[in-house]
């Protein structure tokens, strides 16, 4: 088995000492609302601790909807996600979130209207990629091992493996062949013990599937 001190603390709120602009999600976030997996980061030169505040948008305690990002995702500067929060009402006549502001207005609104914009909980699976300030649009599930382009707005779900660019965001091309997307998160190699992803480094970033699968 490897020594621990040898290998990324998953603990570690900036796993980079020489880079403290990295930092691991999961020992930054605060809200109980954001599910952030080991060793996925953000990097920003500002401080990756601002992320909520900068990146998760209009993510309200009363919408109640969750953002949940995987294992081993690289998220670029100025990533912005967009929750539930950012929607106002489409049924009726006027969009105007009258009931946001307190008193008589607030009396008057109906809360059931909010619901009608929904779109529910945000995914971002595992191995992903989020470029330099890519948008996420409420609702979205990014697919494992997907690319999301720099300044791409994605407003629809994206295949596992897919790379995505513009805005909208469209499927730009597959990384891999469908036979090998199927292999590939069969393995789903990042849920592995960290010591057999540190033995098996150059198979994950490989191009041969066969030493994948049999990885020890």
């Amino acid at each position: 088995m490897m020594p621990r001190d040898a290998l990324p603390d998953p603990g570690a709120k900036f796993p980079v000492a020489q880079f403290p602009r990295i930092g691991f999600l999961k020992n930054l976030v605060r809200s109980p609302l954001i599910e952030a997996g080991e060793y996925s980061y953000y990097d920003d030169p500002e401080g990756p601790e601002c992320f909520e505040e900068k990146c998760v948008l209009y993510h309200y305690d009363f919408v109640g909807d969750r953002l949940v990002i995987g294992r081993f995702c690289a998220l670029a500067t100025g990533v912005h996600v967009i929750m539930n929060g950012a929607n106002h009402a489409l049924s009726g006549f006027s969009t105007f979130p009258f009931g946001v502001f307190p008193g008589a207005w607030r009396e008057g609104f109906d809360p059931a209207a909010y619901a009608t914009g929904h779109r529910g909980d945000m995914i971002v699976g595992n191995d992903v990629w989020l470029g330099i300030e890519a948008t996420v649009l409420p609702g979205v599930t990014i697919g494992d091992g997907a690319i999301v382009a720099a300044k791409s707005v994605v407003t629809k779900d994206v295949p596992p493996y897919a790379i995505v660019a513009g805005n909208p965001a469209r499927v730009v091309r597959m990384r891999f062949p469908p036979s090998t997307v199927e292999r590939l998160q069969a393995v789903a190699w990042w849920n592995w013990p960290i010591d057999k992803v540190t033995r098996n480094i150059a198979a994950i970033t490989g191009a041969d599937i066969e030493a994948l699968e049999t990885a020890q």
